[in-house]
Formats: C-alpha cells, structure tokens, sequence
C-alpha cells in the first residue's frame, strides 16, 4: 500500500521508464501549480519522443490516422509560438508550419530532420516559460487573434495546458505502436 491509500501501490498508473520529471506540486499558488502542470506536460511529450530513432517520429502506425510523433512535435511548437508569443505577447514572428494555402502542413508534411523540429519545439517551450515569468501576474492580456479580444495569460496557460494534454494522449498511443513503451 502506498500512505494511507486502500489501493495497493502495484494497482497505480505505471510512470515512465525513464521518468526525469519532478513530482507535481500538491500545493502552491495559481501560477506555481499551472506552470508546474504545463512544464510536467512538456516533460511528458519530451519523453514520449525520446530513444525513438529519427525515421521513426515521423512514422504513421495508427491506420488511417495521420498522426506522427515528429507531426506533434511540429504542432506542439507552433502552439507555444501562437499562445504566447504571437497572441499574448504580440510578437510579429512568422507562424511555424502553417499557411493558409497549407493549414495542415505542421501534421501533414514531415520532411526535414526531426531532431530540428525537436530543438524548435524546445527552444519554443523555452521562450514561453520566459514570458510566463516575465509576466507580472496571469491577469496580463494580449489580444485572442479571432475575436480581437483581450486574453489573459491565465486563459492562455490553461489553454495550451489543455492542448498537451490532448496530444499527450495521441503521443501514448504512438509510442506504444512504435516500441510498445507505456506509462503516463
């Protein structure tokens, strides 16, 4: 048994293998404990990706979906680049993998090395964090790009939080078909 749990620590949800991340929080305030979420989800994506071989992050094992690890990885980074940087902040950078004539390029055309989309994807993450950081509360807004609405920065951590938490669950089941590793 684990604590004072009924439930014995053998019938828990297996973590990775190879689990670096730090244990979440179990208190602190708003911006810790979101920051702290949104980082272990990170973390989690990084790992489902890692000791794939290259080929194999852009390989599609789930008939007929599309999906790929080197797809998400694609997304993933334009999703840090579009919430933080170019809707909060209001950063004029170009978007990564998309255009209008090519909305789905980011899941759909895989070419180049996955390795790059995986130090772009980080060097996005990294980004983000600074300017979560550099933000004097969550109540911060930048304009949200389809309505030309104030979002605050609250909306926008809980949003991309809620976007790794979809894709992490694509991103088990890719990686459970590639080499049959699990855990959460």
């Amino acid at each position: 048994m684990t604590g004072s749990s009924p439930i014995p620590a053998a019938n828990f949800a297996r973590l990775w293998a190879e689990d670096t991340r730090p244990p979440l929080p179990k208190t602190g305030d708003e911006r810790e404990i979101l920051t702290a979420y949104l980082d272990w989800h990170r973390q989690t994506f990084e790992l489902k990706c890692a000791g794939v071989p290259p080929e194999r992050l852009s390989e599609k094992v789930i008939p007929p979906s599309g999906l790929t690890l080197h797809g998400l990885l694609r997304h993933l980074a334009g999703v840090e680049r579009w919430w933080f940087r170019i809707q909060f902040r209001g950063e004029d950078v170009p978007l990564l993998h998309y255009s209008d004539d090519d909305p789905e390029q980011d899941f759909e055309r895989l070419e180049g090395d996955p390795a790059e989309a995986l130090g772009a994807w980080l060097a996005e993450c990294e980004q983000s964090r600074r300017i979560v950081a550099d933000a004097p509360s969550l109540d911060v807004t930048g304009v949200h790009a389809a309505s030309g609405e104030p979002v605050s920065l609250r909306r926008v951590v809980v949003h991309v939080l809620a976007e790794y938490a979809r894709h992490n669950g694509h991103a088990d089941l890719l990686r459970e078909r590639i080499d049959g590793s699990t855990g959460y």
